[in-house]
């Protein structure tokens, strides 16, 4: 075979128009795979020095205000905007605004 002439089988599909229900199954599987959540209430940056002050009790000024939205990361990316919300004596976080990637 010279490097011009290639095998009728590389050109065919890679998969059946029926071979999407064979591979349903499969997707869903990566429905179970975890992923980490995290809802960041504020930030701020602090001197060595002043973290060292810190000690029960101490104060630490983040740069939200009050009642302001919070944002939600799933694996350090973020992904929407929320408040925060009581649930059952604990923190829970309604989600307000879904963040466009275009937006990020």
């Amino acid at each position: 075979m010279s490097a011009l002439e290639k095998p009728k089988d590389i050109l065919r599909p890679l998969a059946d128009e029926d071979d999407g229900a064979r591979r349903r199954p499969a997707l869903e599987s990566v429905y179970e795979i975890p992923v980490r959540l995290t809802a960041v209430l504020g930030k701020t940056r602090l001197s060595i020095a002043e973290l060292m002050k810190l000690d029960a009790g101490s104060i630490i000024e983040l740069d939200r205000r009050v009642g302001e939205a919070i944002d939600l990361y799933v694996n350090d990316r973020l992904i929407a905007r929320g408040e925060l919300v009581m649930v059952d004596g604990a923190l829970g976080v309604t989600m307000t605004e879904v963040v466009k990637e275009s937006e990020v």
